[in-house]
């Protein structure tokens, strides 16, 4: 194994030497080369949670290089104060802005079917947008809404963009989870509960939670494609490391205080992200990555994802928005 890789894998083991400013400014010395300039010239790209933090900075970094970049966000007036900004920065920049609250259900089948109206074809969708409530929260819906924001808009929405993505002849959606996740295991007695509707509410563990769901969506996604011949869109999820945005100082001030000399800014969070909407590398099951390395998606110690939570993690999150994981078959269409 070369020298790089065993102090690449060192670093992931300790945390915070790999998910710190620490460990990719190591990693740039050796990680694959950046895209090309002008390399998504021509592509469109959504970006949920474009507002602040690391949606933000991944609009930027995808605008740099060329791509139409929507800007999705709930509240107007911030999605247009953004858009501003990026093109006050980037003259040249293509801004679309939309509108939708990924809490509502609803909403997110109305936008998507928008969308899906205007553009033809669709490059990537980034899904970033991010919540922690303090207390349990519940949507127009009635879902708990971390599990909302993070799990089913983001799988609905996947769903009902297949198309234009499909018709992109080469596009990729990403997840943006959380290191976090690795701290909260899915286990098949978490099927009676997922919306928190009987156990005690834990707003980080909820969080922790509806991150690993995230990861083992984009796995399952990405399976379900390349089983049905759709390989041409590929679907990776990854973690950002340990990143200074409004969030963190919000819901997690402690630890935000504690590490602060330590943490990523936005763009160095949301790097491997727009690598892996510009170059769409191939990946392993797990599709997980950081620092655009694959990662694995447990601790070395760890068996992998129990098949039984996967599977009821998978039934309720189809039955919840009412769209399948892959392709659908002409009978589900109609």
């Amino acid at each position: 194994m070369p020298v790089t890789a065993l102090v690449d894998a060192a670093l992931d083991r300790s945390i915070v030497g790999g998910y710190t400013r620490i460990g990719s400014a190591l990693r740039r010395r050796w990680w694959p080369a950046d895209p090309e300039p002008g390399s998504l010239r021509g592509r469109r790209i959504v970006v949920t949670g474009a507002t602040s933090g690391i949606g933000e900075a991944a609009a930027s970094g995808l605008a740099r290089l060329g791509a139409t970049v929507h800007l999705l966000g709930r509240n107007p007036d911030k999605v247009g104060a953004s858009a501003e900004a990026l093109r006050r920065a980037q003259p040249d920049a293509e801004i679309e802005e939309e509108i939708c609250d990924l809490a509502d259900l609803d909403a997110v089948q109305a936008w998507a079917l928008g969308l899906r109206d205007r553009v033809p074809a669709l490059h990537g969708v980034l899904h970033n947008a991010g919540l922690m409530t303090p207390e349990r929260t519940e949507t127009a819906q009635g879902h708990e809404a971390t599990l909302a924001v993070h799990v089913l808009a983001p799988h609905l929405m996947t769903a009902l963009l297949l198309d234009p993505l499909r018709a992109a002849h080469g596009s990729s959606v990403v997840w943006m989870s959380s290191g976090g996740m690795y701290g909260a295991r899915l286990h098949a007695d978490d099927a009676d509960d997922l919306e928190y509707r009987v156990g005690r509410y834990d707003a980080v563990q909820a969080y922790a939670r509806t991150k690993r769901m995230q990861v083992v969506l984009a796995d399952a996604w990405a399976q379900s494609l390349r089983a049905a011949g759709a390989g041409d869109v590929r679907v990776e999820s990854m973690h950002p490391g340990w990143v200074a945005t409004p969030g963190v100082s919000q819901h997690l001030p402690t630890f935000e205080k504690v590490t602060r000399p330590l943490l990523r800014g936005p763009a160095d969070g949301a790097d491997t992200a727009v690598w892996l909407l510009a170059t769409r590398p191939m990946s392993r099951p797990g599709h997980f990555w950081h620092d655009r390395v694959q990662r694995p998606t447990t601790f070395g110690w760890e068996r992998g994802h129990d098949p039984v939570a996967v599977a009821a993690l998978i039934d309720y999150v189809e039955k919840a928005t009412g769209e399948p994981i892959g392709v659908p078959s002409p009978t589900d269409r109609d």
